[in-house]
């Protein structure tokens, strides 16, 4: 219909709940514009009736309905066409509806699925991320003032589900990381890494946050395999593999796009880049990791959530084309290996540990990590840093100003 937003429309309707069910009145709001809704080449292109429809899904919400209010908000609306705007921005087509096509709506001729949006607190985010979003949806169901059965977001809540039912923590989310781990596979973050066992003038080889003024490229392959293992961490396989640099897009992910359309892994200057063919693999002795606050908050989510179940977790930074993959040996396709633990692909570092390495590492870091984040509201002093001498490691908490002005 032409405009500057990605989504055609978004309808608003009144439900009136189910008082049977316990489930309050709302406002439901459902998306139009992620699917293809014309098949004539207009937005989306045309791929035939057998498979998903534009990206293959659409957004759908649902908001508690406040006392005396007779129209729906329009926040949602605008909610939904900022998130498709990033889809539109660095979703390849096909990539939800072909990995989730068997609970998917078929209507002539369209295979999509309705996504629903929920509103979530600080500690229930947090818990999804430690175990899975699925899980505490779950938990969310049980808890009418929380969601209820249809997951109905009140702005209004006060209450964590933590705090109306203390005993889900423990009982529940402890015991599902314990026993089925994080199936989040990697975060966009403000991350950095340095080869400690290159002197610091070294420039060739060195991989700091910055190289005078050109930061050092991820090669079109190795984003494709960054892109892969973030989609295949959602993904419950026997055996987690990380895709060998030379593969092309697999299980149906290989579809075109239109040019202006990156993906969010890719670097402005991907095209100018040195042949993938030309980076060579360093295996390097000693490295030193830098994170900012919330990204190492997240540290006890990959060993613990990822790391101790044979998976791997990957930090992609959002300041430039460094990456930091945690492999355990679980993994296979990677090229850190057990006799060298630190790799490297150009900017694109690969930690692996064996497995009795972790248990102290997690007992330590985990500890200090978490004391890391309680104390933030007190103003906890940065920079702090761990080290491992015996296992040539070193990892920093970094304020962000290090990571948004490397140069300084």
């Amino acid at each position: 219909l032409g405009g500057p937003d990605p989504l055609d429309y978004v309808s608003m309707y009144r439900n009136l709940g189910n008082p049977a069910l316990n489930v309050p009145e709302h406002w439901h709001y459902i998306s139009f514009g992620l699917s293809d809704l014309y098949g004539d080449n207009r937005v989306h292109e045309f791929t035939g009736t057998d498979g998903p429809s534009g990206f293959g899904f659409e957004l759908t919400f649902r908001l508690k309905r406040e006392t005396g209010e007779s129209a729906p908000p329009t926040w949602p609306a605008e909610l939904m066409q900022g998130l498709a705007r990033y889809v539109f921005q660095s979703a390849p087509h096909g990539t939800f509806c072909g990995r989730f096509l068997h609970s998917s709506h078929s209507v002539q001729y369209l295979c999509f699925h309705l996504f629903q949006i929920v509103g979530v607190c600080t500690e229930e985010l947090h818990a999804a991320q430690q175990w899975n979003g699925q899980g505490i949806l779950e938990l969310l169901r049980t808890v009418p003032v929380a969601g209820g059965p249809w997951l109905i977001t009140d702005m209004r809540r006060g209450e964590t589900i933590f705090e109306i039912d203390p005993h889900l923590q423990q009982e529940r989310v402890d015991k599902g990381i314990e026993t089925d781990g994080s199936n989040l596979s990697g975060v966009s973050a403000k991350c950095a890494w340095d080869d400690l066992s290159r002197p610091p003038e070294d420039d060739e080889d060195s991989r700091s946050i910055c190289i005078g003024t050109q930061p050092r490229r991820l090669s079109g392959k190795d984003t494709e395999q960054i892109r892969e293992t973030l989609r295949r961490g959602l993904e419950i396989n026997s055996k987690p593999v990380l895709p060998p640099i030379n593969t092309q897009r697999q299980n149906g992910l290989n579809h075109d796009r239109a040019p202006s359309r990156k993906d969010s892994l890719e670097s402005e200057s991907s095209a100018a880049i040195i042949p993938h063919e030309l980076i060579r693999t360093r295996q390097l002795e000693s490295v030193h990791l830098k994170f900012n606050q919330e990204s190492g908050a997240l540290i006890p989510l990959c060993l613990r959530g990822r790391l101790l179940h044979g998976r791997h977790f990957t930090y992609k930074s959002i300041t430039g084309d460094t990456a930091i993959t945690f492999v355990s040996t679980g993994v296979e396709g990677a090229f850190a290996t057990e006799e060298h633990p630190y790799a490297a692909h150009g900017p694109w570092l690969q930690v692996r540990e064996p497995p009795p390495f972790f248990s102290p590492f997690l007992l330590y870091c985990c500890s200090d990590i978490h004391e890391l984040v309680l104390f933030a509201v007190l103003q906890f002093k940065l920079p702090k840093e761990y080290s491992w001498p015996e296992k040539k490691l070193k990892v920093s908490i970094l304020p962000d100003a290090v990571f948004d002005n490397p140069l300084h």
